[in-house]
């Protein structure tokens, strides 16, 4: 298996960031989702902090991605019958993924902070709220991270599905170039 990408592939290492920020994405929308229904005492607690560390993890993960991009570029398109346009709309989706993956983990840091609570990072520190509590202010940036977050969910999967498009009906390697262990 190759480390690093090639002109026709992703390596290991693009691969494995980008399959656990799928993940974390994923672990991070459910807590946060589905979390207001245990968020009573202990349990509670537990979930907040693991939502929390699932978007701290995002972020991470896409400081790590852009760092591997400086010196490693990703692949060319794989041609298909989209032409152009399909490469554009490749690459604006990944914009918009790439600044929603910046913009829910942030306002989620916001909203933390306008709660005038610290932000536990990964339980080894906590950064002190820079704020004393607004509760105007939580309310707009939370319904500001809910939205994107569920904005990021659709695009992602609009995505996946645009991979699995490619795959199953261009009968192209766009999909296959992120599998681990698969050579097309």
């Amino acid at each position: 298996m190759q480390v690093r990408n090639s002109a026709e592939r992703y390596g290991l290492v693009a691969q494995m960031i980008h399959w656990f920020t799928v993940v974390f994405v994923l672990g991070a929308w459910a807590s946060g989702t589905f979390g207001e229904e245990v968020l009573e005492g202990t349990i509670g607690k537990l979930w907040l902090s693991l939502h929390m560390y699932a978007g701290l993890a995002v972020i991470v993960l896409l400081v790590l991605r852009l760092a591997w991009q400086v010196g490693n570029p990703t692949p060319s398109p794989e041609p298909t019958p989209l032409g152009v346009w399909g490469d554009r709309a490749a690459k604006l989706t990944h914009f918009v993924i790439y600044g929603l993956l910046v913009a829910v983990p942030m306002t989620g840091i916001m909203a933390q902070f306008a709660r005038g609570q610290a932000l536990p990072v990964f339980g080894l520190f906590e950064i002190a709220s820079p704020w004393a509590a607004d509760r105007e202010f939580i309310r707009s940036v939370t319904d500001v991270h809910e939205t994107a977050a569920n904005l990021l969910l659709i695009i992602a999967l609009l995505h996946a599905a645009a991979a699995l498009f490619h795959h199953w009906v261009l009968r192209d390697r766009t999909f296959v170039r992120m599998l681990p262990g698969r050579t097309g």
